[in-house]
């Protein structure tokens, strides 16, 4: 504070107008040669200020009538009302970004901005791609792409159009959703992808804000793609998807009439530099409302003494009453693990007599039901169960977590004479 109350008036003054000095370094564009740059971010991460920043250092020289590196550009948002609003008109938008002597001069009916060098920009929407078919640019600012009604059609239009100088450049700022044209862009090698999320600028957000909607949205599938800016896909024929596990997400359990612990030991050998795969360890419980909850993921990468450890520190922190482990290539070799570890733990071993999807269809058409709820956010356990289909595990290595969740849910709800392939066929599957 004493450097700043020691500027003279005009040097706090270009100070105040100095981008490079207030945004953080994600906001600011990638070096060496691209043709996009993409940020793809949560809400509030400050993607509007970046672009309307960008914009301003492309176009404006070192004074208001010297020429910048761009003379032409297109402006494109999902709705005119959006580029007017926001892009253009915003508190973050490009006319408040500007020095008044730098400040274009905006002409909503001509849908155009004109700087004082004599530079231009025209506002599209992606409601009307045919707009962008015969105007040409040499640089672009795309916003909330993600959100565009013909994302595909617009984007292709631009691209035709982003034809002039030897180093034509585009920026596209959007909270992301996986739509195949943004995945596309992200692919291209000539695209720097900058991530982000909202809490990234929360020096900038209302505190009640960022508590509100961190304590709703949290390690929900909308909460990953709206507040960190992940692509969350649902993977078709999927046997759980994230909206199924999203709405039956809970902040607590009930009281519950039994708690289990299942292990779903990867199979490999005793040695763990041979094994590759996670030891799936799942916490679940059946309350008295007669749902199953979710409880824990104490999934590890142990030799069998750190995992059974893991296992019976699990079960006593949660007062099981039961811990039920996979029998798999190991033999008895988990049961001995365990009784190694505790001989106190009440224990039992099943046995995967079916394949991974037979056993998992049952336990998915739970959640189905509204009938399994997980008590807050487990997101690598979500992820492999939304990569099982009917036809097997389409992820990467082995789904220890969710096998392991399959056994607890069910020994909980399905009972010990459950029969998987007969429920199949009685389902008509």
């Amino acid at each position: 504070m004493a450097i700043l109350r020691s500027l003279s008036e005009e040097e706090a003054s270009a100070l105040e107008w100095d981008w490079q000095f207030w945004a953080r370094p994600e906001q600011l564009p990638p070096p060496g040669q691209w043709l996009t740059w993409l940020i793809l971010a949560g809400r509030g991460f400050g993607k509007t200020r970046a672009g309307a920043e960008w914009i301003r250092a492309e176009v404006c020289g070192a004074t208001p009538l010297e020429p910048g590196r761009r003379m032409r550009l297109a402006l494109v948002a999902e709705t005119a009302a959006d580029a007017r609003d926001v892009m253009v008109e915003g508190d973050s938008g490009i006319l408040a970004v500007h020095p008044k002597a730098f400040r274009p001069m905006y002409e909503p009916s001509k849908r155009r901005l004109t700087w004082p060098n004599g530079a231009t920009a025209t506002l599209f929407n992606a409601t009307e791609p045919d707009q962008l078919r015969g105007p040409q640019f040499d640089g672009a600012w795309c916003d909330e792409i993600a959100k565009w009604r013909y994302a595909r059609e617009t984007w292709d239009m631009l691209q035709f159009g982003l034809r002039l100088g030897s180093d034509p450049r585009q920026l596209v700022t959007t909270t992301p959703k996986p739509i195949p044209v943004l995945r596309e862009i992200i692919a291209a090698e000539s695209t720097r992808v900058t991530r982000g999320a909202t809490r990234d600028n929360a020096g900038n957000l209302a505190p009640t804000f960022l508590k509100s909607v961190t304590e709703r949205y949290a390690g929900t599938r909308l909460g990953r793609q709206e507040l960190d800016g992940e692509i969350i896909d649902d993977v078709a024929g999927a046997l759980w998807t994230r909206a199924m596990l999203d709405e039956g997400r809970v902040k607590a359990a009930p009281d519950l009439a039994r708690i289990v612990v299942a292990v779903d030991p990867s199979g490999a050998s005793d040695n763990p530099d041979q094994r590759s795969d996670d030891i799936g360890i799942i916490v679940a419980g059946r309350g008295i409302d007669g749902d199953a909850y979710v409880l824990a993921d104490r999934t590890c990468l142990l030799s069998p003494a750190g995992w059974g450890r893991r296992a019976v520190e699990a079960y006593h922190s949660f007062a099981a009453d039961l811990l039920v482990a996979e029998r798999n290539f190991g033999g008895g070799m988990v049961k001995f693990v365990i009784e190694t570890a505790d001989k106190q733990v009440a224990f039992k071993e099943v046995v995967a007599s079916r394949g991974k999807a037979v056993r998992a269809e049952p336990v998915a058409a739970l959640y189905e039901q509204g009938r399994v709820h997980h008590v807050g956010a487990f997101h690598d356990l979500e992820d492999e169960m939304c990569n099982f289909t009917s036809s097997g595990y389409i992820g990467e290595n082995s789904p220890n977590r969710a096998d392991a969740l399959v056994w607890a849910i069910t020994e909980l709800m399905l009972g010990d004479g459950f029969d998987p392939e007969l429920w199949k066929r009685l389902a008509g599957g």
